[in-house]
């Protein structure tokens, strides 16, 4: 099997591309010097002329606020982008895993979403990536579509990161409590996903570590594990506006991981525990 990952420069694209390394799995990794993802031809010209058997699509427009701002930017990158890919990956017959969000929900209510809810964006980049999903969805039929939240990793910026990084010179942060979803750390997903790739179990799931948290809940455990003083003070989101419209319910439901007998991710207070073991390795290692 041969597999393409589009960026490898990020979180998950990183611990993607490791994984599949570490099972003896044929990669290609991909970052944005081999295509440009606002370039369908160049997209196109590049994967057709790989022919990998599978396309692990992780490279995408993240930046949730300024997206608000430049909204064709990122529906070229999230939408058509993503098209493109799909389109290939039909005509050399490749499967497809496209990386989603829990954005594409409204974002209220306190029950978890569940894959086939009603999808209702409240802010560009959701809208962005929506569009992705439907043209993976008209376009294939080996895809895989996986909802993911709140993602943290070794490679490249992050929540855990930025607490670790505050609470260095503050004995006190507010953070938002009224905001409830589960963190992703990309190491579990990507062995996930890599499980994923390697089956015909196509379809729409949701992955996330397991278990349900504030991000005033996420940043206590943080300092928790990492034996950190500073105090978390919570806070509402009136009372830290932000560009974009954050969804107050980021819960999902994994069920669709359940019934095609995949298994799901460990809890997040485990991940974080893991995650900053290795966290301190790095920095060691780079020390």
């Amino acid at each position: 099997m041969k597999v393409l990952v589009t960026g490898i420069t990020g979180q998950l694209g990183f611990d993607v591309l490791n994984e599949l390394h570490n099972r003896n799995i044929e990669v290609i990794g991909t970052a944005r010097k081999d295509f440009d993802l606002t370039n369908e031809n160049n997209i196109i010209d590049f994967i057709t002329a790989k022919k990998p058997n599978a396309v692990i699509h992780c490279a995408a427009y993240t930046a949730v606020d300024k997206a608000e701002d430049e909204p064709e930017l990122a529906m070229k990158v999230n939408g058509a982008a993503t098209e493109a890919i799909a389109k290939v990956c039909h005509d050399i017959n490749a499967k497809m895993i496209y990386i989603s969000t829990d954005y594409v929900f409204p974002g209220n209510g306190d029950k978890p979403y569940e894959i086939d809810d009603e999808k209702n964006p409240p802010n560009a980049y959701g809208l962005s990536k929506l569009a992705g999903e439907e043209a993976v969805i008209k376009n294939l039929d080996k895809y895989f579509i996986v909802r993911i939240s709140w993602v943290f990793g070794l490679n490249g910026k992050n929540f855990v990161k930025t607490m670790l990084r505050l609470s260095a010179t503050k004995d006190k942060l507010t953070v938002v409590n009224d905001q409830i979803g589960s963190p992703t750390f990309t190491a579990d997903l990507a062995n996930l996903l890599v499980d994923m790739i390697q089956t015909d179990k196509y379809g729409i799931y949701h992955a996330t570590n397991e278990g349900f948290c504030s991000w005033a809940e996420f940043a206590a455990e943080i300092f928790r594990q990492a034996d950190i003083n500073t105090e978390v003070i919570p806070i509402p989101s009136s009372a830290y506006p932000t560009r974009a419209i954050r969804p107050k319910n980021s819960r999902l439901s994994k069920k669709s991981l359940d019934k095609a007998g995949f298994k799901r991710l460990p809890s997040w207070k485990d991940a974080v525990g893991r995650y900053l073991i290795e966290l301190s390795s790095v920095e060691t290692l780079k020390g």
